[in-house]
Formats: structure tokens, sequence, C-alpha cells
């Protein structure tokens, strides 16, 4: 069996969280793009990753605090699964990844930084993205800042729905 390591995760997942939760906080803040806020459905959001694997790493979650998939009612669930198919299309609107993860950490034993509120990466993936880097000097090469990348999706996320983030 190999082994992939990600050494640099250890200090993220192991140090202390801000007071409250992110997924909580930032949409209640009403500050959409400071908090790196793209898309604003009527059950759940999407948002950038502050602490991305790629550029273009979103975020996808229910405005309700809740920790696990089987809490959803079927209209979170629902708006759930749309929310990543939107994520997925400004994604290969605007960055044009090869490929995709998309998944969840549901609990802190399953690398779960936010285990308390449910949340779903959607990942964009090229090929060689990961260098020396990551595994020589224990750093991430994000080639995109964060504000540059959220103006991408946000214009793609606009095209799509047609209404500036809701739809």
């Amino acid at each position: 069996m190999e082994h992939l390591w990600a050494p640099w995760r250890m200090s993220y997942v192991s140090a202390d969280q801000p007071e409250g939760c992110i997924f909580c906080t930032k949409p209640a803040a009403g500050a959409d793009e400071a908090n790196q806020i793209l898309h604003r459905g009527d059950l759940v959001f999407i948002m950038l990753n502050a602490f991305p694997y790629n550029s273009g790493h979103l975020l996808v979650a229910p405005f309700r605090h809740l920790a696990a998939p089987l809490e959803l009612t079927p209209q979170e669930s629902s708006e759930l699964l749309y929310g990543i198919r939107l994520a997925i299309v400004s994604l290969n609107a605007s960055l044009r990844p090869e490929g995709l993860n998309i998944g969840a950490n549901v609990g802190r034993v399953a690398g779960a930084g936010y285990a308390d509120h449910l949340h779903v990466h959607v990942v964009p993936r090229w090929t060689g993205d990961t260098n020396f880097m990551a595994v020589a000097a224990h750093t991430r090469v994000v080639p995109e800042s964060l504000a540059d990348t959220y103006r991408r999706l946000k214009q793609a996320l606009e095209q799509v729905t047609g209404e500036g983030g809701r739809g």
C-alpha cells in the first residue's frame, strides 16, 4: 500500500478553531465578498475555502447548523446537491479543471476541521497539480489569489443563475 503524506494539514487540523462556526458567522455577517461567499440559495450557500488545496476549492454548506447528512431535511439534501452542481458548473466555466474531488469529512476523526457543521468540498484538479513543494518544503502552491478566484467564480455563477448569486 502506498501512502500520500500531507504534513502541512496537521497544523490546520490540530489548531484551535476561531470563536463560533465559520459556516454560521460568515453568512450571518452579510459581507459576502469579504467572506468569499459566492452564492446564497434558500437553504445552502457556496464559499471559497480560505485554506484551499487548489485554486477554486469550494465549500457547499447548509445555512442550518447541523453535523451530519442524516440531519438534513429532504429540501436541504436537494439544494445541497444543486449547490454542488452550481459549484461544478462555475468551476468548469471559469477555471476549466480536468477533474474534481467532491467529498465531505463527517466527524473529527474523518478529518473534518469543522465537525459540527456539515459541508462538502469541491476541489478542482489538473494534471500535475501536485509537485515537490508540498513534500519537500511543506508548502502548498496556489497560483491565484483568493480575491481573483472569487471574482472569476462569482462572474461564472452569475452567468449560470442569472441572479447575481441566487438561483
